[in-house]
């Protein structure tokens, strides 16, 4: 890479990142952002598994983890979330709501997430992550091409608008097929739902079990027109 943070503006540096690295495997990519960054740098997780902070800390020993606690996960999430930052070379970071979930319900009513399914990611995901992001420079997602169309254009280096910040996706080119053999070659920890019939895993309320055949991520706010969560988008 010849790009610099001393030569080019963010957004350029994300740019000229994502053409120059397309081709790149996840641990270059990674090592960029890495030797990019330093600590400016971090890796957000759901818990659905632990690849991408697997990686990372293979790039970056380490590194900031930072996971949402929404206060609707599955335990199985928590103890993943447990698990990793127990036996993985990572830092992490657990971001909250500035309301919990009663104090939600009090002012909202209950059972936001059926009524307002966006109203709630806004309070529970998307704010806490723009919060818990400020000090940093760049971030790095899980996010895959082969997941759903929403995220079929997704560059491995890119520039996230919203948060005007520099969001790397080291593993947008593998397939689910990838993914299942760097977990086999490396052990890497997954969250148990996936071999319950979760191939995509958020808030358990909105959240179900995918039938086969189905789009993996058509267990995720099923019954209605939501895809995303506003994370990404």
């Amino acid at each position: 890479m010849t790009s610099t943070l001393e030569t080019d503006d963010p957004k350029t540096l994300a740019e000229r990142a994502g053409r120059e690295l397309e081709d790149a495997s996840p641990l270059e990519i990674l090592k960029w952002a890495a030797d990019t960054f330093g600590a400016r740098f971090c890796v957000t997780s759901s818990m659905e598994d632990a690849v991408v902070a697997h990686l990372a800390s293979r790039a970056m020993p380490g590194v900031d983890v930072v996971f949402l606690d929404t206060g609707y996960h599955f335990p199985e999430t928590i103890g993943t979330r447990d698990a990793v930052e127990a036996v993985m070379d990572v830092n992490v970071i657990t971001l909250l709501p500035w309301q919990t979930v009663e104090e939600q319900d009090a002012e909202y009513g209950a059972k936001l997430h059926d009524r307002d399914p966006d109203l709630c990611c806004a309070l529970r995901k998307v704010k806490p992550l723009e919060d818990g992001l400020k000090n940093y420079s760049a971030w790095a997602t899980g996010l895959r091409r082969d997941e759903s169309p929403t995220r079929a254009n997704t560059p491995v280096v890119g520039w996230d608008e919203k948060r005007q910040k520099v969001k790397v996706s080291p593993i947008a080119r593998w397939t689910q097929e990838d993914v299942e053999a760097y977990v086999a070659e490396h052990g890497v920890l997954m969250n148990p739902l996936l071999m319950d019939g979760y191939p995509s895993i958020g808030c358990a309320p909105c959240t179900r079990r995918v039938a086969e055949g189905e789009d993996a991520r058509a267990g995720r706010w099923a019954g209605s027109n939501k895809t995303e969560c506003g994370l990404h988008g």
